[in-house]
């Protein structure tokens, strides 16, 4: 048999010089081409061996003695020491539990709180300037951080939480670009208390500079909140290195913690016993079983909890980061070969596709892509329809574009191939 030529050999050569290739055996994959895992991450396949214990021994038979002896009550802080390392954090800075939209809201409003404490200090002592009037302007009555900016080009639920958060806070709630961010700080230095931004944009793929993102609200006085749903386990983070503050992200996507997993929360170590959320619940408490009428919040990245935790979805999660524990997987491996899947799809799709029928809307820069490709398209909800009957799953966005995500744990060079010949069969008729 010859060997394969044109785009298709370069797949099969790709996959065979692949590091990361044998990883994908830790799935349950079929003949389909998975391209979805920016919404919802294939299963690894230990997990249901792993949850079938957690029911039947656990649950079943040691029953109320498993927050001890199964280490249930420990586990939003033990599993967040294992996601830390994914986004750039040390231990004990990451609490797992709640949903994205209830870490963002406790996020946020913690921020808001922590500015108005600092008055013109800064943020925790990052060398915020803070020290102009509420217009900007130097000499006038000082700060008074009644401001909130949000990404204007957010996921919708951010947004929603970011109104609510303003409302509760008394703040004012400014939608700016990303891009917009450092001038509008400048500008208004003393009114912004927060800042909530995307790390990657859920529609477009694009990825924003986190560091200089950060850097700018440092400057302002400000307070940084991050939304890393669709970064984690896809590229670099780096929280600590940049002094984020705070930070919040899924783990039913590049995790692939499953369906409703819970939430992540990061609070950075030298804020911690100043983080006042607004939903102090028992979980948090300092004496949890002492019953107290008042609340006293528990030291370190405790506070972030709320109450019971979703324990079969807890240790499911846990269960599914083990695929990181493996030889040579590291996120600078899947940053790695994100961006050679990527770069690979983009080529095949302009070798495939003819001139006009797409249009990228995700950035070319390395720099500034994340782990998905975003082709806008005329029709694309009937387009993706149509892929998916042909056994290529990716997502559509009103109104018009296609949404293709590259888990690099357990996606091929082949599978990209094969994707953008389909699509191009697709848009062919």
């Amino acid at each position: 048999m010859s060997e394969p030529t044109g785009l298709a050999g370069e797949a099969e050569r790709l996959d065979a010089a692949d590091a990361l290739a044998a990883v994908r055996e830790r799935f349950v994959l079929d003949d389909v081409t998975y391209l979805d895992g920016n919404s919802l991450g294939a299963l690894p396949a230990h997990v249901p061996a792993r949850v079938a214990d957690v029911v039947r021994r656990q649950w079943g038979e040691l029953r109320i003695r498993s927050w001890e002896e199964s280490g249930w009550w420990t586990a939003p802080e033990r599993i967040g020491d294992r996601i830390a390392p994914l986004v750039g954090a040390a231990a004990g800075q990451v609490v797992v539990g709640d949903s994205t939209s209830v870490n963002v809201f406790k996020a946020l409003v913690a921020a808001v709180r922590m500015a108005r404490e600092d008055g013109d200090g800064g943020p925790g002592g990052t060398g915020g300037t803070g020290g102009t009037d509420g217009a900007g302007g130097p000499g006038g009555p000082g700060p008074v951080w009644d401001e909130i900016l949000v990404d204007a080009t957010t996921f919708p639920t951010d947004g929603y939480i970011a109104e609510s958060a303003a409302r509760m806070t008394g703040c004012t709630l400014r939608p700016v670009t990303p891009a917009e961010v450092p001038s509008v700080l400048a500008d208004r230095g003393g009114r912004t208390a927060a800042v909530l931004l995307n790390h990657v944009d859920y529609r477009t793929g694009r990825l924003h500079d986190l560091p200089a993102l950060t850097a700018a609200a440092h400057q302002a006085g400000a307070y940084v909140v991050w939304d890393l749903c669709h970064s984690a386990g896809a590229l670099p983070v780096g929280l600590d290195e940049h002094r984020v503050d705070l930070a919040v992200g899924c783990t039913y996507k590049y995790l692939n913690g499953g369906p409703g997993s819970p939430a992540y929360l990061y609070v950075r170590r030298d804020l911690q016993h100043r983080f006042d959320s607004p939903l102090p619940g028992w979980n948090s408490h300092a004496e949890p079983f002492g019953m107290r009428s008042d609340y006293a919040p528990a030291s370190g990245a405790v506070r972030g909890r709320v109450g019971t935790p979703d324990i079969l979805s807890l240790l499911a999660l846990e269960a599914a980061l083990d695929v990181w524990d493996e030889e040579g997987v590291s996120v600078a491996a899947v940053r790695a070969k994100s961006l050679a899947l990527t770069d690979f799809f983009l080529r095949c799709v302009g070798a495939y596709v003819p001139d006009g029928r797409v249009e990228s809307v995700t950035p070319a820069a390395h720099a500034e892509r994340g782990s998905q490709v975003a082709l806008r398209c005329d029709d694309a909800g009937e387009v993706m329809k149509r892929l998916i009957e042909r056994g290529v799953v990716g997502d559509y966005r009103a109104p018009d574009v296609l949404r293709f995500g590259f888990t690099p744990l357990y996606v091929g060079f082949a599978d990209v191939e094969r994707a953008a010949r389909v699509l191009a069969r697709t848009l062919a008729g």
